[in-house]
């Protein structure tokens, strides 16, 4: 793997478990698409640390258990402006 592209998933996996972000979120601070975070910490990332890897999993999968929730407030705060 090329040491930029190395360098790019250790720093998406550290901001995703430093900060409990989103998959988005990340994308948006290192100013990549979500694809290439989401395909960084789900494929490349158990390469190159998989403890790492596995810190990641847990904060994506609580992620995706909270999402409804998010929508629901988004939608709510959208109408009641």
């Amino acid at each position: 793997m090329r040491p930029d592209i190395e360098k790019r998933v250790i720093d998406s996996a550290l901001h995703i478990i430093d900060n409990k972000s989103t998959v988005r979120a990340t994308a948006k601070f290192l100013g990549v698409s979500k694809s290439t975070v989401h395909k960084d910490v789900t494929d490349r990332l158990p390469e190159v640390d998989a403890d790492l890897a596995a810190e990641v999993r847990k904060i994506l999968d609580l992620n995706k258990e909270e999402r409804h929730i998010r929508g629901g407030e988004a939608t709510r705060k959208k109408y009641k402006r």
